[in-house]
């Protein structure tokens, strides 16, 4: 059974959607790819641990105090790449950046695969679907330019500087 709530941050609305154990996805209500792969109007609006976990992390990062990502227990519907990808994104601190190519190389040295990890990353991150949890706003260009963000540029830019002012 899917379970779902709703999270009006300062930046927009956020919708949750999580089963009994994990949450499935986070998404700001006007992003793109927005409850991508989940028929949401079937899901109760039945506030479950993981939902209720979810609500109070999200209180306390946008009251900037840093909630630890990995308090979420979190099972996004992807590819085991996409996973790792995702796992990586988490490692990354509050208030930092990293780039793609940084986050391809940490995948590579992992990997015994020689292709092309950075556009399969970027692919990765515009997808993602358990946004500020797995903080793909945190990843920029190589020349530190702020790049695509399935919840706009703007919305980017105003986490990246929430996150740097606490």
């Amino acid at each position: 059974m899917l379970h779902r709530a709703s999270f009006q941050s300062k930046l927009g609305d956020m919708i949750l959607l999580s089963d009994e154990e994990a949450l499935l996805g986070l998404w700001f209500a006007d992003q793109n790819f927005f409850g991508a792969n989940y028929q949401l109007d079937q899901a109760d609006d039945v506030q479950n641990v993981p939902l209720k976990l979810t609500l109070r992390w999200l209180n306390d990062y946008f009251a900037g105090l840093n909630p630890d990502p990995f308090a979420i227990p979190i099972r996004p519907e992807v590819t085991t790449f996409r996973k790792a990808v995702y796992h990586e994104l988490q490692k990354v601190p509050y208030g930092e950046t990293t780039t793609y190519g940084e986050l391809s190389d940490k995948l590579q040295a992992k990997q015994t695969s020689k292709t092309n990890k950075a556009r399969a990353v970027g692919g990765a991150v515009g997808h993602n679907p358990i946004t500020l949890i797995v903080p793909c706003h945190r990843v920029i260009g190589s020349d530190g330019a702020l790049t695509g963000y399935a919840g706009g540029i703007e919305r980017k830019k105003a986490l990246l500087q929430l996150e740097r002012q606490n």
